[in-house]
């Protein structure tokens, strides 16, 4: 009896084991990041330990590389001054983009939600106050994500927000799957440079300059509204990639899953 004892606690033991490092391995937090394009190679994801579980829930990095086709997405936590003349250009040149918007820009910035919605844009979720989602429990998650939702709804009338994109790219196996059970498909990317620091602006030819260099068919591509130089190199961009064939797509019309 004593024997069956032990051999009962050893295998609970061992249980226990193979249980627990599996899921405390699903709060592993990852800040995303990805090998840049460069010379005419994709972007790759392949090295930064990430890869399978981006895949597994569905979230976007890359869409179909075999097509000259690109996605525009913004992220939109405060007001620079520079909004209205981005949508200028992408009203402009016909260009449809993803806004994805904190609780903060909500409340700030009412009359350019409308904008974007009433010119064609889609409003993206990047969490009510910006935390890093890997930290917070999933019940704050869902918190988070719904303030959003209801802030966009009430403001602008767009009902469904079905992409979002994770403070700061940091996510955990968990927060991927939290945000796909609430209906949400996480938007990562494939094309991006520093141009979030509003004390560092360098001139449009830098944006310019970076943005060209990265291009490649299928980007996902991330830029940040508080850009100065991004306000003032998007038509050249624009006109530039479509000159090498390619096709600014909207969001919703993406099907493929990263890849």
């Amino acid at each position: 009896m004593k024997r069956l004892m032990v051999f009962a606690a050893i295998m609970l033991l061992i249980s226990s084991l193979a249980v627990y490092p599996a899921e405390a391995n699903k709060d592993i937090p990852y800040h995303f990041g990805f090998k840049k394009s460069k010379g005419g190679k994709l972007p790759s994801i392949d090295q930064e330990g990430f890869k399978d579980i981006v895949v597994k829930h569905g979230a976007i990095f890359l869409a179909d590389t075999t097509k000259k086709e690109i996605y525009l997405t913004f992220d939109n936590g405060y007001e620079y001054g520079y909004t209205a003349q981005i949508l200028d250009v992408l009203k402009d040149k016909k260009v449809p983009a993803v806004f994805f918007v904190t609780g903060h820009y909500i409340k700030d910035q009412p009359e350019l939600l409308k904008r974007m919605v009433k010119e064609g844009h889609l409003l993206g979720n990047h969490s009510w106050s910006h935390p890093n989602m890997a930290n917070i429990s999933s019940d704050r998650i869902k918190e988070e994500l719904d303030k959003v939702k209801a802030g966009i709804t009430e403001v602008t009338g767009q009902k469904d927000v079905v992409f979002l994109r994770p403070p700061r790219g940091i996510f955990s196996e968990r927060t991927l799957a939290v945000s796909k059970e609430l209906g949400y498909t996480n938007v990562f990317w494939s094309l991006a440079y520093k141009d979030w620091d509003t004390t560092a602006q360098r001139g449009w030819k830098y944006a310019y300059d970076s943005f060209m260099a990265q291009l490649h068919p299928g980007a996902v591509i991330l830029l940040h509204s508080v850009s100065q130089d991004n306000a003032e190199a998007l038509g050249k961009i624009i006109d530039d990639a479509r000159k090498q064939g390619y096709e600014f797509k909207s969001l919703k019309q993406l099907k493929t899953k990263a890849q």
